[in-house]
């Protein structure tokens, strides 16, 4: 039965619904991994493991009635432990917040019910979902970050504690973590899946994503998530019905990409360098630019979006409980409260004027491609390393993922970063799973 762990998503929710194996089962593996690994890994914030074998047995017993079964019945799920639910803390990585639950679930955690799936736990995040690490160690090295702030749910899939899981990113914090741990992490366009319920750090940054071993992994958990949720006014009218099927079809015709060295280049350290130019010669249809001139204002325009919405919605935390704030957060609380409305209608407005000229793009090329993260994930506990290569990205709403192809320093993964065209997600996981079956070739 340990085979599971070889199994994709889509293959283990047939067994399961197949009665080759049950829910219990499943999870009994995963629950030995966690009692194995994670002293070490510390990738759960909250994991109960009665409450789990308890709703896998409720999912055989619907299965075995011969109820309807959701496309994920039975399969467990990691989520980061910013997203609301009833039966679990949601501590959002602060003592602030120490055992208290929300009142109703998020959205999604509906989604994931209806869908047959099994919450297993709450993974670790970085304080309110900012910089302040969290207890996690990365699985390749317990000396070293795992990245944030959606440590846990990266290191709870490369550890094999579990099959998929949920985070999410305002600056990097899908992406890198994916790059740091040798995952797959997908940030969906803005506005798929809704924020309701989850807490909220930026409405205009704030996005949910997913962490998987493959691109099919992370495919077929979007496309359960994503939905237009009047409670989340930035989601949208999306059909994901056949974002599954069109990921595994993949394009018409071999891609073309661009590759951006960004400003940041000469920061990589030299393996990491080496390991990404000799990808970039591997294929014939991609070609290499200079980052454009713009992408420099978009991260000073990001950090006044950021700062100013940390300040007006932790301002409670920062007047009650400032001394139980990291110094990352009071730093960046006591910069937003500087930030004018005009510079925020300035970063606001410049928004849609930079996507307008990067969408340019996509009338020649497939796909944007870029470092996930300037190396392997860095020594130390004390940090989790740097977003400069993911934050244009999130400030413009754009699909991205991390795709663990290649090695760095000392063999630890290394992630290569792949960005589309807003709303364009079915025909971008695609492309997506184009190139990671060329690299397993």
């Amino acid at each position: 039965m340990s085979d599971i762990f070889s199994l994709s998503v889509e293959d283990l929710a047939a067994k399961i619904r197949d009665a080759q194996i049950t829910s219990v089962e499943v999870c009994e593996l995963y629950i030995e991994r966690i009692k194995k690994f994670d002293k070490d890994i510390k990738a759960w914030a909250h994991f109960d493991k009665k409450l789990l074998l308890e709703k896998a047995t409720e999912a055989d017993n619907h299965r075995r009635a011969g109820k309807p079964l959701g496309p994920l019945h039975g399969i467990p799920v990691a989520v980061k432990d910013i997203v609301g639910t009833i039966d679990m803390p949601t501590e959002c990585g602060t003592p602030i917040r120490k055992g208290k639950s929300y009142s109703q679930n998020a959205e999604i955690v509906d989604l994931l019910h209806s869908a047959g799936a099994i919450v297993m736990g709450k993974t670790t995040t970085s304080e309110l979902a900012f910089l302040g690490p969290s207890k996690t160690t990365n699985p390749h090295d317990y000396s070293r970050t795992p990245g944030g702030s959606s440590s846990g749910s990266a290191a709870a899939v490369a550890s094999y504690m579990a099959p998929i899981s949920i985070g999410s990113q305002t600056v990097g914090s899908i992406i890198r973590p994916a790059s740091y741990c040798g995952v797959v992490g997908y940030k969906p366009s803005y506005g798929l899946i809704s924020r309701n319920g989850v807490l909220r750090t930026s409405y205009n940054l704030d996005h949910m994503g997913v962490f998987g071993r493959k691109v099919e992994d992370v495919a077929l958990l979007a496309k359960v998530l994503i939905k237009k949720d009047p409670y989340d006014p930035a989601t949208i009218y999306y059909s994901a019905d056949n974002m599954l099927s069109e990921t595994k079809k993949g394009p018409l015709f071999e891609p073309k990409f661009i590759f951006y060295k960004t400003e940041h280049w000469q920061l990589i350290e030299k393996k990491s360098r080496d390991a990404f130019e000799y990808f970039i010669k591997s294929f014939k249809n991609i070609e290499t630019f200079d980052t454009p001139s713009y992408f420099k204002d978009i991260h000073k325009y990001h950090q006044i979006i950021h700062e100013t919405d940390l300040a007006n919605n932790f301002s409670h935390y920062y007047k009650k409980y400032k001394k139980k704030l990291s110094k990352y957060m009071q730093t960046a609380i006591a910069n937003g409260n500087k930030h004018s409305a005009k510079d925020y209608a300035e970063a606001i407005d410049f928004m849609k004027r930079s996507y307008e000229s990067y969408q340019e793009v996509f009338e020649d090329y497939h796909g944007v491609l870029s470092p996930s993260s300037p190396g392997v994930a860095p020594k130390g506990l004390k940090s989790t390393g740097t977003a400069e290569f993911n934050k244009v990205w999130s400030y413009l709403g754009t699909p991205c993922i991390s795709l663990p192809l290649l090695e760095g320093e000392n063999k630890l993964p290394l992630g290569v970063q792949l960005i589309g065209d807003r709303y364009d997600d079915h025909r971008f996981l695609g492309v997506a799973r184009w190139l990671e079956k060329e690299c397993e070739e």
